[in-house]
């Protein structure tokens, strides 16, 4: 399990004692990301991960997979990760040409069956290196077959859940397989996440 202190601004990075990793969300930012990027490495030795999340999965990147391709280029080589929807894999062959680690995301306003999740997974593994798959349960027995997915499928895996109503499947999935846990440092860049402080101690009392 490694904990992602997700940014809204660079400045916050020195905020993110207890995190993993450092992830740029450069949809929710203003500036040029590759000075972004340069601020955080002064203030951080952390891995970073860069993300434009679309407006369908979340974000607010309302652009074409074509025009995410331009944004991206730059800082592909500034970065250690690059998260990359489903929407968007044709354009991820620069991405793998530079070695950086591919987050392959999928983020889905329900929960899907397990045997959609499964192939889900193989669909995202196909041109990433760590799936990501995101959902929102509507019950608990959906939350369930959440985790039971998260043990049986192929590692690295990362899943997760949106909205406030399960947040605790934040912190319960890492402990069943989940590579990345997000998080926040002050400003949430998502409903439910849990400070990384939060999360530090949590991961504490659960491990």
């Amino acid at each position: 399990m490694q904990i992602v202190a997700s940014l809204t601004d660079p400045a916050q990075a020195a905020l993110a004692q207890g995190a993993d990793i450092i992830e740029l969300r450069f949809d929710l930012m203003d500036g040029n990301p590759v000075e972004v990027v340069q601020q955080c490495r002064m203030t951080s030795p952390l891995p970073i991960i860069a993300t434009f999340r679309s407006a369908q999965e979340g974000g607010r990147y309302f652009g074409s997979p074509e025009e995410w391709a331009k944004k991206i280029a730059p800082v592909i080589p500034l970065v250690d990760y690059v998260d990359v929807e489903q929407k968007f894999a044709k354009q991820a062959a620069p991405v793998k040409a530079a070695g950086k680690t591919i987050i392959a995301s999928h983020h889905a306003a329900q929960m899907m069956p397990l045997h959609v999740l499964f192939m889900l997974e193989q669909e995202l593994r196909s041109y990433g290196d760590i799936p990501k798959i995101v959902v929102i349960p509507n019950n608990e027995d959906d939350l369930i077959d959440l985790i039971a997915f998260t043990r049986a499928a192929k590692k690295p895996i990362c899943t997760g859940v949106m909205g406030a109503q399960f947040r605790y499947a934040r912190a319960i999935l890492p402990l069943f397989g989940s590579e990345f846990v997000y998080c926040h440092t002050g400003v949430p860049t998502a409903v439910g996440q849990y400070s990384v402080e939060e999360f530090v101690t949590l991961a504490k009392l659960l491990t």
